[in-house]
C-alpha cells in the first residue's frame, strides 16, 4: 500500500467509524481550539505587559523632564526678578505665587474628593 492510497482512504475510514469517530474528532478539534486560544491569550498578555512597562517608563521620564522644565522656569524667573526688585523680594514674589497656586490646586483636589465620595458612597444619605 502506497502513501497516496493511505491518504485517500483516511476520509473514508473516518466515515466508516461512525458516530464514535466523529465524536473523537470533534473532541480533538475542541482541544486544539482551546490550546490555540490559550496560546493566543498568553501572547496577548505578554505583549500587553511589555507595552505597559514601556508606557510606564516613558511616563516617568516625561514627568521628570516636566519637573526639571518647571524648575528651570522658576530659577529663570527668580534671576530675572532679582535684577529689578532684589534677591529677597524676588524669592518672596515667586515663592508666594507658587504657594498660592499650590493651595488653590490642593483645595480643588480636596473639593473634588469630597464630591466623589458623596457621589459614590452617599447615595443612601439624604
Amino acid at each position: 500500500m502506497s502513501e497516496t492510497e493511505t491518504i485517500e482512504t483516511t476520509p473514508e475510514s473516518a466515515a466508516d467509524e461512525g458516530i464514535g469517530g466523529a465524536i473523537k474528532a470533534l473532541i480533538e478539534d475542541g482541544q486544539t481550539l482551546v490550546e490555540a486560544e490559550i496560546a493566543y491569550r498568553k501572547a496577548q498578555a505578554s505583549y500587553g505587559l511589555g507595552e505597559a512597562k514601556s508606557i510606564v517608563v516613558l511616563l516617568l521620564l516625561g514627568l521628570a523632564f516636566a519637573f526639571f522644565t518647571l524648575l528651570a522656569l522658576v530659577v529663570g524667573l527668580l534671576l530675572a526678578l532679582a535684577s529689578y526688585v532684589g534677591v529677597w523680594a524676588s524669592l518672596g514674589i515667586v515663592g508666594g505665587v507658587l504657594g498660592i497656586l499650590a493651595a488653590v490646586c490642593l483645595m480643588r483636589a480636596v473639593k473634588r474628593m469630597s464630591l466623589a465620595k458623596q457621589a459614590l458612597g452617599g447615595a443612601s444619605q439624604p
